[in-house]
């Protein structure tokens, strides 16, 4: 059995989660900084890609990363690369699909952020940037960290965007999803089970620690007030 596609998968999975974590920080972080009235318009915006159909989205992607795309004809015409139809295509996609997952995560565990703690270290002397990473962070940690479990989660079941953007290329770009259509396509229900199967198992055990963690914060909660 060939288990390139679970390695693939769990690579693009993995980039696109270590990118949405930062991408939604920093996003959340100025959203919330912004107007009220720019506020609602950068929300729906970066939320966008959570309601789009995929086949939608990967057709934006393509436009943009594509041969003929403004990125894309960029990089090939600085460093003779593409962007498509190549494993770290898949990267793009499911970190654009991944990230507002993360981002709305975010906002919310800020919007529930103590503000006397944000003055409190303002008057101990700490900068902008050092509340943001040693005290607003620590203490929405549990919503982050939900965030990324579920922004992985999501990474890892991408399907429409990436197969217009990789494609499917066994031993190249194929991944969990896109052998599960293909081996479907061509009849093959014993290996498409197999694949849903292992994608299941992942992603329960995705779904599980996430549960365990809004335990954990429940009974700290408990704790405090009781």
């Amino acid at each position: 059995m060939d288990l390139f596609p679970l390695f693939n998968s769990l690579r693009v999975a993995l980039i696109a989660t270590v990118l949405t974590f930062f991408l939604g920080l920093l996003a959340a972080n100025w959203v919330k900084k912004t107007p009220r009235i720019l506020r609602g318009v950068l929300d729906a915006v970066l939320t966008l890609p959570l309601v789009l159909p995929p086949t939608v989205l990967g057709f934006f992607l393509l436009k943009i990363f594509g041969p003929h795309g403004p990125v894309g004809s960029l990089v090939a015409s600085l460093f003779d690369a593409k962007l498509v139809m190549v494993w770290y295509a898949a990267v793009f996609a499911s970190t654009a699909v991944a990230f507002p997952l993360m981002y709305r995560t975010v906002r919310g565990a800020l919007q529930g952020f103590d503000p006397d703690l944000k003055d409190t270290a303002r008057i101990s002397g700490f900068s902008d940037t050092a509340i943001f990473w040693r005290v607003t962070l620590p203490s929405c940690k549990q919503g982050i960290i939900a965030g990324t479990i579920l922004a992985f989660a999501r990474a890892l079941g991408e399907f429409g965007a990436t197969s217009m953007l990789a494609g499917y290329i066994p031993g190249k770009t194929a991944t969990i999803a896109t052998t599960v259509y293909q081996l479907w396509r061509t009849g093959d229900d014993r290996g498409a089970y197999i694949w849903v199967g292992i994608n299941l198992a992942i992603s329960c055990a995705a779904l599980l620690a996430l549960n365990f963690i809004e335990g954990r914060e429940k009974e700290g909660r408990g704790k405090v007030s009781g």
